[in-house]
């Protein structure tokens, strides 16, 4: 009897002697952020990619659990701005690690029924690049690379591009580069006429515009709006600019202007007021922008 009770007390003790061991596992350490472009440590062949563009070089990190090989369509997801996280200690970042955000792209894929890779923008969870800098040419740039290695290293056949806010920003941004390997673009609350869009949210604060300054106090923005005619002329794909008339982080009026800008150079789009929630309406209900994008992949 004893020593069956000094048998389970000492497996007890083993088990919380490696539980620590355990945490320290790879997958579960947090993401770093906004940390500078390192090469030697873009090593994970599962969940980064080192790229090089026009303006310099960049390690982006990405997030799936289903196999990606060969794969015809998959949606690439880019999460929007991350303004507070960005200023916490990464540890503190709500479910910034590997297997969190592996966890995360298997929910989507499950509920989309095709793969979804979240793709993590310069600064946030393990991509480097600062977060503060969004918006500049530079980001959209880095993450247009990741797409074309993306798809070499998996043999994917086309994306269904899926962002949300910021994240809508770069899925507009990337179109404008003219890729042509985007069956489907959905662009939920995203921000367009940055400068316009600085200036209306400091008004609706009280505050003096900046001008020529965006809403990071950047100049220089690299605003969609201004090179819709980059994007290229594929037939038969549906670009969705989704929002809610009283989003009051991104105004619709603004997102209007980039759907009818889409519709003058003649591309099919698709502008679709939805229902959000208060009290900022900037978050759409009902998985709205996921589900679309589902549909998409399934045509």
């Amino acid at each position: 009897m004893l020593g069956s009770i000094a048998a389970r007390l000492f497996s007890c003790l083993a088990l919380l002697a490696s539980e620590p061991l355990l945490a320290r596992s790879v997958d579960d350490l947090p993401l770093l952020w906004n940390t500078p472009a390192d090469q030697a440590s873009c090593v994970d062949s599962d969940s980064a990619l080192w790229v090089r563009f026009a303006s310099g070089q960049a390690c982006i990190r990405y997030f799936s659990a289903s196999s990606l090989e060969h794969a015809p369509v998959v949606i690439v997801m880019f999460h929007g701005d991350r303004n507070m996280e960005m200023h916490r200690a990464p540890q503190t970042i709500a479910g910034n690690t590997l297997r969190a955000k592996d966890k995360q792209a298997a929910a989507l894929s499950q509920r989309a029924g095709v793969p979804v890779v979240i793709v993590a923008r310069p600064g946030t969870y393990g991509s480097s690049g600062n977060h503060g800098q969004r918006r500049q040419a530079s980001e959209f740039q880095a993450l247009d690379a990741a797409l074309d290695q993306l798809r070499q290293r998996y043999s994917i056949g086309r994306f269904v591009l899926l962002g949300h806010s910021g994240g809508a920003t770069a899925v507009a941004a990337l179109l404008t580069l003219g890729r042509k390997d985007v069956q489907c673009a959905v662009m939920t609350s995203g921000a367009f006429a940055l400068l316009e869009r600085a200036r209306m949210i400091r008004l609706g604060k009280g505050l003096p515009p900046r001008e020529g300054r965006d809403t990071n106090g950047l100049l220089h923005p690299y605003d969609p709006l201004q090179h819709v005619d980059g994007i290229a002329r594929v037939p038969d794909r549906p670009l969705f600019v989704m929002g809610n008339r009283n989003d009051q982080i991104a105004p619709f009026a603004l997102q209007e202007q980039f759907y009818q800008a889409l519709r003058d150079a003649g591309l099919e789009a698709q502008l679709i007021d939805t229902p959000a929630s208060g009290p900022d309406f900037h978050q759409l209900r009902n998985d709205i922008g996921l589900k679309t994008a589902a549909r998409c992949a399934h045509p």
